[in-house]
């Protein structure tokens, strides 16, 4: 939509209400709400005062003075809010300067768009993730001085087949064996339909949803391929609506990678491609009826997968996911049918307009537009330099020797060590001015800070087991 369409969508939906949405650093996101009657057709330009001191990994505290500047095409009506609303994402800029804010998580997705578009190599960078999650009836935890506890629960837990309550009808979901399974079994097909439902009143086009492997209420909706930007747009508005909707069942829905043990955890199976005009430059005679210019764009992202990791990857529940043997990316190898393979070539994309790369390493707790902007600076980075990725690896890892395995990379296997993969290799993401030493700087300060050393200083309940009775 135009600014001007916009407002006239307001005058005929008899709008009372704008909210205005943005993505802090981490990649939550936030929202102010204005009155109507507060909103003309020039805040699409002028935008909205407001103070960003507060917002996690922002300003400091004397350079608080920021403006939302609203953009129209990412406009909708909300589906949840009791008043009509109109939600729209914003740009944030400087008061002064009028520029993007680098640190402006939207901003960078932007400026990977251009650089790519000034390389040459492609037009667009098309993105379709396999977005997972969790949906459980309910949840506790907390940490106090002398405490560490958490609970979640599910009626189609396995954990609760042997429950003694006349509620308890069995068809409770095995270890692993979650994938497509048939109501009773499966609990969830009502809510992931009004999931979609929600999500196509947004004009979200929506390719399927099913239940996933795990147990306990995993859940996976796919979406249609889109261009960077608009794919990480959908992207917040989806987890929006998930969450919203199980709210409104009485659940609550997760996007934590690795909220139970034994279990298969949550990822963001990322397809990707390039296009220049009407062509798919990802398709040839090489591997997998891929081009030349896909391999060394594979090539670049296994080069760099373990400091993209630090955003594609970026709580330190993503490493209780990215461990083997529950069909877990973690080896930094391209093939057609391994799915440990970090990046897999889809066989069912046959025709010259679905090639694509499957990178499977993300997970649904990234910040979609770095994640995909780090992504993309990859793959240009392995064109430009023409990077081999080697040979395909279609084998199994289990009838691979010792001495064949030690030769296979792996993804990091903490959060720390994909600061510090980022720390020694991002060269490649500040190409074209995409990404700054700032932002990645803050980046790593930040993630340490606040997320690694605080789960580094806190007890863990499994250690009691381990080392009480030393």
């Amino acid at each position: 939509m135009t600014p001007q369409e916009v407002m006239e969508l307001i005058k005929h939906q008899k709008v009372r209400y704008i909210d205005c949405r943005f993505m802090d650093f981490p990649g939550i996101w936030q929202h102010v709400t204005y009155p109507a009657s507060e909103f003309k057709a020039d805040s699409f330009e002028h935008g909205f005062g407001f103070d960003g001191s507060e917002t996690r990994g922002w300003t400091a505290i004397n350079e608080t003075d920021m403006l939302l500047v609203p953009v129209a095409e990412t406009a909708h009506i909300d589906p949840f809010l009791e008043h009509p609303t109109l939600s729209v994402i914003c740009d944030i800029k400087d008061p002064v300067t009028k520029k993007e804010y680098s640190r402006d998580p939207r901003s960078i997705a932007r400026k990977a768009e251009k650089y790519l578009l000034s390389t040459g190599i492609a037009d667009r960078a098309m993105f379709a993730p396999e977005m997972e999650f969790f949906v459980f009836d309910n949840v506790w935890y907390d940490q106090t001085v002398n405490e560490a506890t958490y609970r979640v629960d599910s009626e189609e837990g396995i954990w609760n087949s042997g429950r003694k309550d006349p509620s308890n009808l069995g068809n409770q979901i095995r270890l692993k064996e979650g994938y497509f399974p048939m109501s009773p079994v499966d609990r969830g097909a009502n809510l992931r339909t009004e999931m979609v439902d929600k999500m196509q009143q947004l004009g979200i086009k929506v390719e399927g949803h099913h239940h996933e492997v795990a147990t306990g209420g995993q859940a996976e909706i796919d979406l249609r391929f889109q261009d960077l930007l608009h794919m990480a747009d959908t992207c917040m508005y989806y987890k929006y609506v998930v969450k919203n909707v199980a709210a409104r069942y009485g659940k609550v829905a997760t996007f934590m990678p690795k909220p139970l043990f034994m279990d298969n955890g949550s990822g963001m199976h990322t397809h990707f491609s390039m296009w220049k005009g009407d062509e798919p430059i990802f398709s040839g005679r090489h591997y997998g009826g891929l081009s030349q210019t896909a391999l060394y764009a594979i090539g670049g992202l296994l080069k760099h997968t373990r400091a993209l990791c630090a955003f594609t990857n970026p709580t330190t529940n993503s490493y209780k996911r990215l461990v083997p043997g529950y069909e877990a990316p973690v080896n930094l190898v391209y093939s057609s049918r391994n799915r440990s393979a970090a990046i897999r070539i889809p066989v069912y994309s046959r025709t010259e307009s679905t090639r694509r790369l499957e990178f499977r390493c993300p997970d649904s707790s990234c910040n979609p537009y770095l994640g995909f902007s780090a992504m993309l600076m990859a793959a240009i980075d392995g064109i430009q330099n023409q990077i081999d990725p080697g040979d395909p690896l279609d084998i199994s890892m289990d009838m691979m020797s010792d001495e064949d395995l030690a030769g296979v990379n792996c993804t990091p296997r903490s959060l720390n060590q994909a600061l510090v993969a980022l720390e020694q290799d991002h060269q490649f993401l500040l190409q074209g001015g995409v990404f700054t030493e700032d932002v990645i700087k803050y980046w790593v300060q930040y993630k340490r800070e606040n997320e690694v050393n605080e789960l580094d200083i806190r007890p863990h309940p499994y250690e009691f087991c381990m080392y009480f009775d030393i």
